[in-house]
């Protein structure tokens, strides 16, 4: 999840910063209060401060199954055919 999120969130970030950001014909003073920068940087610290303190998932690891079948690797072997040595995979299970 916080992998997914915090890439949203930075192109967010992004995108909201290219779009909102003033020309030289925008950057006056028009009112008292900026109430839109103030409203809209609200609004993204509640929604980023919501999704990264989300509850964690619980993965209960001690109720998981234990698979107790036999443990096999394979090993390589040398032997002798009687022409030379040749090498062989062996499945070895225990």
């Amino acid at each position: 999840m916080k992998k997914v999120l915090i890439p949203l969130a930075v192109g967010a970030t992004v995108a909201i910063g290219a779009i909102a950001s003033p020309t030289t014909a925008d950057a006056r003073w028009r009112h008292g209060f900026p109430v839109a920068p103030v409203v809209g940087g609200l609004a993204a610290g509640a929604i980023l401060g919501a999704a990264l303190a989300a509850p964690r998932p619980y993965y209960a690891y001690a109720y998981d199954p234990v698979y107790f079948g036999p443990r096999c690797y394979i090993r390589r072997e040398r032997f002798w055919d009687g022409w030379g040595w040749h090498v062989r995979r062996v499945e070895d299970c225990y």
